[in-house]
């Protein structure tokens, strides 16, 4: 006998029983694997589509909540859409009024230029009624202090310019 082949020859068993080799325990397996699919799998469909009448009104009672879900969901885009809308027409707003507000600080500030160039118009006229005021002051206290033959002379002469100046706003 050779060590490096196997011995492939069939012995009997010493206790006398027959050898029996099937194919029966893989067709058993197979079986049992088929049966434990077909189990789950009925569960399964079972949980899904039947149940007990639980198990129905927990699907009913979902279905009602995503449904009032969608619809609130619905409603909340509405309101958001309705929001920005109203939301824009008060930035527009907002813009007209800020339009306005600078228009009405330069007409203001027209008009603040106006008020300051007109006093200082007044300021001038007043400063000019002044200076005439104390021409004509002098004036008179000099034909006072000269002698009187000199008063008629002047009083003549004031007399003619002022009539002459009526005459020209004729």
């Amino acid at each position: 006998m050779n060590p490096v082949t196997r011995d492939t020859r069939r012995y009997p068993d010493k206790s006398n029983t027959p050898v029996v080799r099937s194919s029966q325990p893989i067709a058993l397996a197979a079986a049992t694997f088929v049966v434990l699919i077909a189990g789950i799998g009925g569960i399964v469909l079972w949980r899904a589509y039947g149940g007990t009448p639980a198990d129905a009104e927990r699907g009913a009672v979902t279905r009602q909540l995503q449904a009032r879900t969608v619809q609130a969901s619905e409603q909340l885009v509405e309101k958001t859409k309705g929001l920005e809308a109203t939301q824009q027409e008060s930035i527009d707003q907002l813009q007209m009024m800020q339009e306005q507000l600078q228009s009405m600080r330069r007409l203001l500030a027209t008009q603040q230029a106006d008020t300051k160039r007109l006093s200082d118009q007044v300021s001038t006229l007043k400063d000019a009624i002044d200076g005439l005021r104390q021409s004509f002051a002098s004036t008179q206290s000099s034909e006072q202090a000269s002698p009187p033959g000199n008063r008629s002379i002047r009083a003549r002469a004031h007399a003619s310019r002022s009539g002459h100046r009526h005459r020209r706003r004729s």
